[in-house]
């Protein structure tokens, strides 16, 4: 079991691709003795990075989770990845820690994934401190990373050091909050007085942060005000309370690859970030009343509560869940209730993770993040809890997948090898969705973006042994109406015995950003209320697949508003398909409209392609919505450009820019096709139909 809860600390470490995470991490392994030889993300030797396609690439997939201890506490520690279309992997990273290490590159400042993570967790409300790195790096400028920290990210970002030195005399940082200046040979910190020409900025720094700190905490305002000096205590204390609630990020700087700043960082982490007792009670619901809500205190004496957030095909010991334990006490042997599902699981084995290796422990307390064994129905988002009171904890954001790619198998005898390997990834990941296509029978796998299903073909290949071809990349459309139409179907089929007899009215309305909603205004029981149900079953299954091109149908409120049955002859299945056939025969006529998946793009290009830029994001029907100076000699834009028209962007952009500029891109809404273009894709689905 862990020590006392208040030394437990449960961290993420995020940024845009290409900060450092890694190695950050990897340095902090180093450090806090769990290596003891130091891994590099660039030549594929890297812990966190287990993964061969993490290796290959020297970039973070998958969200690795290891435990280590540092100044008596323990951290568990999660490695989230930097690239946008592993999204998903941030996302449900932050839903289970307590603090962050927001990783910035002193050279790259705030890059635009630097903004979506950060978004990110202000939804969940993260306590975080921010770690500049790179220092050593030619053109690296601190307090330019602090100033856009605070006019992009709106952060309250606050310096609590400064550095001694930049690019290649960066030798170490000032402690603002000791006065003190710590400086590196090898990997041994050197701690000294403050050098005599950086005392003066120093001292003027450090009573910008007691100002700032006064805002948040009256005992420092007091002292400040009277100018009286402000005890190391009482300020490491009040800059605490002010990061936990948010109201500041404590800023540290430092070159992790030269290993400058990590031990620094790590007693940040122990002081400054939120241990499960300093956030308190986690909110939850009842699992058949959302508006019912409860606690669940960071104690052994509550309830058990905890949040499944990954799940990972282990080779060697099968399917490991990734679980935070909130409250109560999780035993080896026990049976756990799974409240979205319903239904008991059994807790097999215990494990506390380090990257790739694992430890087996007999029980997990509050706080803990550990991995089970032999979970059966157990998903990513699913509450475990105990069956006397169960509840259910907030879940995790999964965003639509927006690209598909074919994946076309030559030898048959692979094909249920190939659907068993895809029902796995489908586990791992919820941000991808696979599926068998009975008419042109074709799997067809769907994503976040190329790089995603890039991976996942890679790993179907090396991981599963099954030799895949895929086609070209396609986009991933939706379908709604733009008019209202009400339509009367009546259907009716004689067969030997029992016929079939189903008869709906049925008004289809536009319902944008409303997704699909059904009511039912018939009165005077002309349809029984046990076939309602059926009406509504029979729309949502004809719904999967739209009449306009075989798409999902979205945004529509079917209301129903009359019928009539048979007394013999109508029955659960007549109804669903009257409905099915109901919604067909209407949706001509209600306007149909295709809706593609427009992304929210960030390009960050110097001033003297501007123009190629413009003008190639408008050739690609994007439409730019701000402009903005980055950093001096280059400019931000934002734009918004549909996902059809960023296939290979990459590349062109690299062309157009003499590979100089760089872009980000998420997923933003769907949003309505151009006529010309929706009866091209039309035409194009009828042929293969």
């Amino acid at each position: 079991m862990s020590q006392n809860i208040s030394n437990l600390r449960n961290i993420g470490i995020a940024a845009h691709i290409d900060a450092g995470k890694t190695t950050v991490s990897e340095r902090i392994l180093f450090f806090t003795g769990v290596n003891r030889k130091v891994g590099e993300t660039h030549d594929g030797s890297a812990t966190m990075d287990f993964m061969k396609q993490e290796q290959e690439r020297g970039i973070t997939i998958a969200s690795a989770a290891i435990t280590t201890h540092w100044n008596d506490c323990q951290i568990n520690l999660i490695d989230t990845p930097g690239h946008v279309d592993f999204t998903v992997e941030v996302e449900r990273s932050l839903r289970v820690i307590d603090g962050m290490v927001a990783v910035f590159c002193a050279v790259g400042g705030v890059e635009p994934q630097s903004e979506t993570v950060w978004n990110q967790a202000d939804k969940y409300r993260v306590p975080r401190i921010a770690f500049v790195n790179k220092m050593d790096r030619m053109g690296a400028d601190f307090l330019e990373v602090v100033s856009q920290m605070n006019r992009y990210l709106g952060a309250n970002a606050v310096p609590v050091q400064m550095p001694i030195g930049a690019e290649g005399n960066f030798e170490g940082m000032v402690d603002l909050v000791k006065m003190q200046a710590i400086t590196f040979v090898e990997k041994e910190r050197i701690v000294g007085p403050v050098p005599e020409n950086l005392k003066a900025q120093a001292e003027n720094m450090r009573h910008n942060l007691i100002e700032k700190v006064a805002d948040c905490d009256d005992d420092v305002a007091e002292l400040y005000l009277e100018d009286a000096e402000v005890p190391v205590e009482l300020l490491m204390s009040a800059i605490r309370k002010a990061t936990i609630k948010l109201m500041m990020v404590p800023v540290l700087c430092g070159a992790a690859y030269k290993n400058k700043g990590i031990q620094l960082l790590l007693d940040a982490v122990v002081d400054y970030l939120p241990s499960p007792n300093d956030l308190g009670a986690v909110v939850a619901h009842q699992p058949d009343d959302e508006e019912k809500t409860c606690t669940r205190n960071p104690s052994e004496n509550e309830p058990l509560s905890a949040l499944a957030f990954k799940l990972i095909n282990d080779p060697f010991v099968g399917q490991q869940t990734f679980i935070r334990v909130f409250s109560g006490k999780l035993v080896n042997g026990m049976t756990v209730y799974n409240a979205n599902k319903g239904k008991e699981e059994r807790i097999g084995r215990i494990f506390r993770i380090k990257a790739k290796e694992r430890e087996e422990i007999s029980e997990a307390g509050p706080g803990e993040i550990v991995a089970l064994v032999g979970m059966k129905v157990t998903r990513t988002g699913d509450t475990l809890c105990d069956e006397k009171s169960p509840v259910l904890l907030e879940s995790i954001h999964i965003p639509p997948a927006v690209i598909e790619v074919k994946v076309n198998i030559d030898d048959t005898k692979n094909r249920s090898k190939l659907s068993e390997a895809l029902a796995k990834l489908c586990n791992e990941d919820p941000s991808f969705r696979a599926h068998f296509d009975e008419e042109t029978e074709e799997t067809i796998i769907a994503g976040m973006g190329e790089l995603h299903l890039e991976i996942i073909v890679d790993r179907l290949k090396e991981e599963f042994k099954i030799p895949v071809t895929t086609g070209a990349p396609s986009v991933s459309f939706r379908e709604t109406i733009t008019s209202p139409f009400e339509c009367t179907y009546k259907y009716v089929k004689q067969t030997g015995g029992h016929g079939q007899y189903a008869h709906t009215v049925i008004r289809f309305e536009p319902n944008p950003g409303g997704g699909f909603e059904f009511v039912d205004i018939t009165k005077g029981g002309v349809i029984p209320k046990e076939f309602i149900p059926s009406v509504q079953k029979g729309l949502q299954t004809a719904m999967l697949k739209g009449p306009l091109a075989g798409y999902p149908v979205v945004d529509v409120r079917c209301v129903l508003v009359d019928g009539s049955f048979h007394p013999v002859d109508s029955s659960d299945m007549a109804f669903q398909t009257c409905a099915q056939l109901c919604l067909k025969q209407a949706f001509p006529k209600a306007g149909p409209l295709l809706l593609e998946p427009s992304m929210k793009v960030e390009i960050n290009t110097p001033d003297d392609f501007i123009g190629a830029v413009t003008g190639d994001v408008n050739k690609r029907r994007g439409r730019i919505e701000a402009m903005r100076r980055f950093r001096k000699g280059s400019q931000k834009l934002d734009c918004f450009v549909p996902l059809m028209e960023m296939f290979g962007y990459a590349t062109a952009l690299r062309n157009i820019t003499s590979g100089r500029a760089n872009y980000s891109m998420e997923f933003d809404k769907y949003t309505p096709t151009p006529r010309s273009i929706q009866d091209d894709v039309v035409n194009e689905r009828n042929l293969k139909q």
